[in-house]
């Protein structure tokens, strides 16, 4: 089945001075979601937004906003993120430390579609259980934690033998740009989370659709 290839900018790399315009210059530009990390300097390195963030995106915009949660415990931050606007919420499976099935059960509990993310070098075998109550796996092509990573080729077979397995939505996290994002739709990823290559652009709406023209290298 033939599916339609949609772009999820990365808010991370925005001009955080400017947010909102920055998000209201991509929504125009024709993109299909809103990709929001949330890093808690604890599970990733790095520290970004929380749900204040969220809420205030939510106001500003129309596209739908998928939150990727990059954070120890998301259990005990769900309730917080779906208030605040999320349509989607994404866990790791490294973070929810067995209980992946509860925290997905809690995600449609509270109307949100539920994702499972896996880290480059976590095998399929981490969320096979949970597969059949998500909407989305996202898949990581960089370690979680800094945008403007390289994009790790060796993680592109992981998405071909998802996709043998998986009939929702495949998600792509990390390094996607014009030369990369063949490789992951030729393996079956429909949905592309791209930060610096859209929100750098010059023309964003150029780039954009340009990761959904893009075919296997």
């Amino acid at each position: 089945m033939k599916r339609k290839i949609k772009v999820s900018p990365s808010v991370i790399a925005a001009d955080q001075a400017r947010l909102g315009s920055e998000v209201r210059r991509i929504e125009k530009a024709g993109a299909d979601l809103l990709h929001i990390d949330i890093m808690d300097g604890h599970f990733v390195p790095n520290i970004t937004i929380g749900p204040d963030v969220v809420s205030a995106l939510d106001k500003i915009t129309q596209l739908p906003l998928d939150v990727h949660l990059m954070i120890s415990n998301p259990k005990e931050h769900l309730e917080a993120f779906a208030q605040a606007g999320a349509d989607y919420i994404t866990v790791h499976i490294e973070s929810c430390k067995g209980n992946a099935g509860r925290v997905i059960s809690r995600i449609k509990s509270l109307g949100k579609k539920a994702g499972v993310s896996l880290n480059p070098s976590t095998p399929l075998s981490a969320i096979k259980k949970v597969l059949k109550d998500v909407d989305m796996v996202l898949v990581m092509t960089v370690e979680p934690g800094f945008c403007g990573q390289k994009f790790m080729l060796s993680v592109v077979p992981k998405i071909k033998s998802l996709r043998k397995i998986f009939k929702g939505d495949i998600a792509v996290d990390g390094g996607i740009n014009q030369e990369t994002a063949g490789y992951v739709i030729s393996c079956g990823a429909n949905i592309l989370a791209s930060g610096s290559h859209i929100f750098k652009a010059k023309n964003p709406r150029r780039a954009i659709e340009g990761l959904r023209r893009c075919q296997k290298k």
